[in-house]
């Protein structure tokens, strides 16, 4: 076998891993309320635990970040622990199916909205279709709603949608190498994180000392060394393997994991509205990522005309114009 069908079989393997890692983070944001621990006790996990693991990278990134952009900065930390409650509230309110959906499905709709009212950037008219299929799908799902606490949890993953398409520009807008976005996100949010726990103002059953070992190690594995490091590190290594059009394509997928494994999982069906809503978001997120955005102020590129991509080692989620690395 040569080098390179072996490291295009290692990338395949890792845009699997990849697509396991970003469903795993929908489905354990969804078993929280099933567990002995919170959603501030989760969230302090998911990020104290990529922070402790990168000290020994921390203290020259802060040197970069101060270099760093303050609007920047702001997108960035978007990403963090406002995202991850969005995330987490809107899990609790409805399904897994839709909550792995919804957040990652609309990042291109929101990230191109976003970038045409700040730049008018010119959308080419195969992305236009792709975000129509897109719109479409999100219409589709709002048939699953039976109830008005379903129809809050759409709105509210929406509101996570939008976070993760704000902390998308930022990374395409940033000059902070993977190590330093990670540090910069995790370290912030672990500290938010703990200060709401401590204080009472969001039940922590790690403060009062009645969460279990076992829910402890089973976060600690899914939400902050999997979605924390692993799924970044297999995501990029997949880019560089493939190519960022087909990792993006093929992670639009997880979605389609999460609702099937939500089954046995959850005891959720995959009812006819929420397979429509799959099959249209799907099928608009592969075909806005398999659209050629050569030209510059594309509004799919997340940054205006006179703003190139960051310089040194890119994050997964600047290989691609509208798909992020992740939602987590």
């Amino acid at each position: 076998m040569n080098s390179q069908m072996r490291t295009r079989l290692m990338g395949a393997g890792a845009l699997a891993a990849t697509v396991v890692l970003w469903s795993s983070f929908a489905l354990s944001a969804k078993g929280i309320g099933a567990s002995s621990l919170t959603t501030i006790d989760v969230a302090l996990i998911r990020f104290l635990t990529p922070a402790a693991l990168l000290i020994p990278w921390i203290p020259r990134r802060v040197r970069a970040l101060r270099r760093e952009r303050p609007g920047v900065l702001l997108l960035l930390l978007i990403g963090g622990l406002p995202h991850f409650l969005l995330f987490a509230f809107g899990a609790h309110l409805t399904t897994a199916g839709l909550t792995g959906l919804l957040v990652p499905g609309t990042v291109p709709l929101f990230v191109t909205a976003f970038v045409f009212i700040a730049w008018r950037s010119r959308i080419p008219g195969r992305q236009l279709l792709a975000l129509g299929a897109i719109v479409t799908g999100v219409a589709a799902s709002a048939f699953q709603a039976t109830t008005a606490t379903t129809i809050a949890g759409i709105g509210v993953l929406l509101a996570g949608g939008m976070a993760w398409a704000l902390f998308t520009i930022g990374l395409r807008r940033t000059q902070l190498d993977p190590i330093g976005v990670v540090v910069l996100i995790c370290a912030p949010s672990a500290l938010a994180a703990a200060g709401l726990a401590a204080s009472g103002l969001m039940p922590s059953n790690l403060a009062d000392g009645t969460a279990k070992l076992p829910d402890i190690l089973l976060f600690t594995a899914l939400q902050g060394v999997g979605t924390g490091l692993l799924s970044t590190l297999c995501y990029a290594y997949a880019v560089r393997a493939l190519g960022s059009n087909i990792s993006a394509a093929t992670g639009a997928m997880s979605p389609v994991l999460t609702a099937v494994v939500a089954v046995p999982l959850f005891g959720e069906h995959i009812t006819p509205a929420l397979a429509v809503a799959l099959t249209l978001i799907v099928i608009g997120v592969i075909a806005f990522n398999l659209t050629p955005t050569r030209a510059k102020g594309n509004a799919a590129s997340g940054r205006a005309q006179d703003i190139s991509a960051a310089p040194g080692p890119p994050h997964p989620a600047q290989e691609r114009d509208g798909q992020p690395a992740g939602v987590g």
